[in-house]
């Protein structure tokens, strides 16, 4: 039996695991809830990660004693190299693969995004990062730790600053905005106060202020201070791609940058749109794009690099990648499928 190799992509809300061969053939994808170790712990990562490799390797038909060649692992929440090296060594202990490579998720966005694995990521969903890897190797990281590293934005960010314009629009000391209503509505809650005495009190999770942000962009259209957020947002990413640029080493050449997470592919182009005009204004050597694949297409692809696969073995794995989202794929949380029909 053709050896094979593990890939997931591991966010704040799923993650996305597959089992594929190093010349495209894709074997199986599942998905689970949430494995960042910033929420769940570092056993609680282990074992979603576990469990998902447990169901794709019996719906897959391969011995679950038999060690993946390669198995890539991109979660959100790994962002110093300290971090790295704790999963690294927890998911050895489970011997799901005889060589592990552990990164943050946006470089599953980087490569998910690019044709050459080159250029510079974005991802805005509840928290925000980038990365760049230039084309002669060169690495451009953030530590991502929120305020502490001057990191704003993604929608937990969003959301908490939704609450507090609320709050301010409701005593007076700032704006009107239709956010005064629209934020505790989305709780079913009478006002802004209502909402924060309840996360103040334990009853209502903080991490929750995260569903405010497609109130923000709803109200965008007709309110300044909606807007006003949504072009802070906006301008955080620029920033993001402005430092990381120069470090690339591209020497003149055009440079991919791929906006990944939620807010970045929701329905909604507004805050896309602008990200974009925003990105080209600043730099014609710029090729600002969504990605056609989903992260854990770039993890894949990461795993069978180092696996030994070739070109082509990546342009089989999209095209797999394709016609299983074109029957209904990605699979619901705690399905896997199985379109190789192995």
């Amino acid at each position: 039996m053709t050896p094979h190799v593990i890939a997931a992509d591991g966010g704040n809300s799923k993650t996305d695991l597959v089992l594929a061969t190093a010349n495209g053939e894709l074997l199986a994808w599942a998905r689970g809830g949430r494995s960042s170790p910033d929420h769940v712990g570092m056993a609680g990562m282990t074992a979603v990660i576990e469990e998902l490799a447990t169901r794709a390797l019996r719906d897959a038909g391969r011995d679950p004693t038999v060690p993946a060649e390669v198995g890539a692992f991109m979660l959100a929440g790994v962002d110093l190299e300290g971090d790295e090296e704790a999963v690294r060594e927890a998911l050895h202990a489970r011997g799901l693969a005889r060589r592990i490579i552990v990164g943050n998720d946006t470089f599953a966005v980087l490569r998910a995004g690019t044709a050459n694995g080159w250029g510079i990521a974005v991802t805005c969903g509840a928290g925000i990062n980038c990365v760049g890897l230039g084309p002669e190797g060169a690495s451009v990281r953030y530590p991502a730790l929120g305020e502490i590293t001057g990191d704003w934005g993604g929608g937990g960010d969003l959301g908490r600053a939704a609450l507090s314009a609320a709050a301010r629009s409701a005593d007076g000391r700032g704006p009107r905005t239709a956010l005064e209503r629209a934020v505790p509505a989305a709780f079913g809650l009478g006002d802004p106060l209502e909402v924060a005495t309840a996360i103040h009190q334990g009853r209502l999770r903080e991490e929750r202020l995260v569903e405010l942000a497609p109130v923000v962009i709803a109200a965008a259209g007709d309110d300044a201070v909606a807007a006003a957020l949504l072009d802070r947002l906006a301008e955080e990413i620029v920033a993001f791609v402005r430092a990381t640029t120069p470090q690339l080493g591209a020497n003149g050449l055009p440079v991919e940058v791929v906006l990944g997470g939620g807010l970045l592919q929701a329905p909604s182009a507004r805050l896309r749109d602008d990200v974009i005009d925003r990105l080209t204004a600043l730099d014609p050597s710029l090729r600002p794009h969504v990605p056609d694949d989903p992260p854990i297409v770039g993890a894949t692809l990461l795993a069978m690099e180092a696996a030994g696969g070739d070109p082509a073995a990546g342009d089989r794995l999209r095209a797999a990648f394709a016609a299983r989202r074109a029957q209904g794929a990605p699979p619901a949380a705690g399905v896997t499928t199985q379109p190789s029909g192995r």
